[in-house]
């Protein structure tokens, strides 16, 4: 956590390698610059509140708010993959693409911008617990959210993958899901590094409205 003191100690240091022009400190200059400007440091001193610190950071993401408040054991609430599509508001649960079997929608809580989780309507723990007709459908809206993913954000890759059981990572092990993060180079910047931060330039609304667009090919 940046205080009044790191702060002036990383000015000072700017400031002292400032002259020699070197690509070493060149970079330095831009990560502090990124920083108070991510973080919206306010050095101001006469800061009103005593509660608060002279620095401040501030990093918005009120979209966070229901992942706070939302129950951390999915037993206590139900399966909410299978609530989702039971809404019938697909903008509210941010879905993209209803199939006959499965159905993608946007990740509420994404590791990256865009990221999509691809499930069927059915809660199953396993692929094997698919019939043919499930599975078939499962791959073609894997491939369908990478399309959609590439005509919206034209990432540079993707991280594609199933975590099968609570000892593989799985938020929700009874019903498997599929997902789909857009990769770009340099995405993995100092933020997510030092920070343990992941920056999203963009609300969860207004990225369902840019994909929701790109769900048919318009060629």
């Amino acid at each position: 956590m940046a205080t009044p003191k790191r702060l002036a100690k990383a000015n000072r240091i700017a400031k002292k390698t400032k002259k020699n022009g070197s690509i070493n400190n060149r970079r330095l200059q831009i990560t502090l610059y990124l920083y108070n400007f991510i973080f919206m440091v306010d050095t101001a001193s006469d800061n009103s509140s005593p509660q608060l610190p002279p620095a401040m950071e501030r990093l918005h993401a009120y979209w966070r708010m229901p992942y706070i408040l939302a129950p951390k054991n999915p037993d206590d609430d139900g399966n909410p993959f299978t609530q989702i599509h039971q809404s019938g508001d697909d903008k509210k649960e941010y879905i993209l693409y209803r199939g006959q079997w499965n159905y993608i929608v946007m990740n509420r809580y994404p590791y990256n911008a865009g990221h999509l989780l691809v499930l069927p309507f059915r809660e199953v723990p396993t692929l094997e617990a698919l019939n043919t007709e499930e599975r078939h459908e499962l791959m073609d809206l894997i491939v369908k959210a990478q399309q959609i993913l590439t005509r919206a954000l034209r990432p540079s890759g993707f991280n594609t993958g199933f975590n099968f059981g609570k000892a593989a990572g799985a938020g929700i092990p009874c019903h498997l899901h599929c997902h789909i993060v857009p990769r770009w180079e340099g995405d993995t910047n100092f933020m997510p590094v030092i920070g343990n931060t992941r920056v999203l330039p963009d609300s969860m609304d207004a990225m369902w409205k840019r994909l929701h667009a790109c769900v048919e090919d318009p060629s």
